[in-house]
């Protein structure tokens, strides 16, 4: 245990950057876990809060901004597939888009703190055509405050790592295998919600050709098309006979859904 205090001590400016980037690409690491193990280091006085926080903040910026091209150059249909890679699926676009909608550039910093939106919103800054400059002094903010948050954390309970970091130590290699084994199990724990989830879904769905074959049949079926905006701007056309509005319309809106017949949801 001592070596990877070591390792970090030495490296910890490297190592932070290494993995801050490395989750904001999108790869399941918690480097909060790893801020507030550094943000301790701090504390007791053997690594430095400004390199530190430097280096996350600008890991952040790195790995927001390749994905705001992405955004920019794949357009909507970008988020379809970000989100299928994310470990929090059912939030991905709807909270992301609703941000935006509530707070524009903001977003980018509040988003850092919300598991799943953190990756989700620099492509939609590029989708919704955020000038460049303002994204990056954005998302510079957006790192600053997500690791000076985190740092702060470990600073302001530097004893109590301490306390924790002995007792780790005097387990040996089992403290290590502890570390690890809450690691592995946090991704685990968020990989088993995103099957539930998609599970549900699956159960829940109905095949582009089994709804055209109610319809052709004249089966009294009603269609509702929740795209968000954005989505919806992108590709204006909709199911003949289809009532659109969004998810954050239906409680306003619910009484245009009739009640004595299926109603079918369709989005992206």
């Amino acid at each position: 245990m001592n070596q990877t205090i070591d390792l970090v001590i030495r490296y910890g400016y490297a190592v932070v950057f290494g993995v801050v980037l490395a989750e904001q690409i999108g790869l399941p690491v918690p480097s909060m876990l790893l801020l507030i193990s550094t943000g301790g280091l701090v504390g007791s006085g053997k690594l430095h809060p400004v390199p530190l926080l430097i280096a996350a903040a600008f890991a952040s910026l790195t790995g927001d901004t390749v994905w705001y091209w992405i955004g920019r150059a794949g357009g909507p249909r970008v988020m379809s597939w970000v989100c299928r890679i994310s470990l929090e699926p059912d939030s991905c676009v709807r909270r992301t888009h609703g941000m935006f909608d509530r707070r524009g550039a903001w977003s980018l910093v509040f988003a850092k703190f919300v598991p799943g939106l953190s990756t989700v919103a620099p492509p939609l800054a590029g989708i919704v055509g955020m000038s460049q400059h303002k994204f990056m002094a954005f998302s510079l903010l957006a790192g600053f405050v997500w690791a000076g948050a985190y740092v702060a954390i470990g600073w302001v309970f530097a004893a109590q790592l301490e306390v924790v970091g002995a007792y780790i130590e005097q387990l040996g290699s089992r403290g290590l295998a502890l570390v690890v084994a809450v690691v592995v199990g946090w991704v685990a724990w968020k990989w088993v919600m995103r099957v539930r989830f998609l599970r549900k879904l699956r159960i829940a769905r109905i095949t582009p050709q089994e709804l055209k074959k109610l319809l052709d049949e004249g089966c009294e079926v009603m269609v509702v098309d929740v795209r968000d905006r954005l989505d919806f701007e992108a590709e204006p056309a909709v199911i003949p006979g289809a009532l659109h509005l969004t998810t954050e319309e239906i409680e306003a809106r619910h009484l245009e859904i009739p009640r004595e017949r299926d109603i079918i949801l369709y989005c992206t």
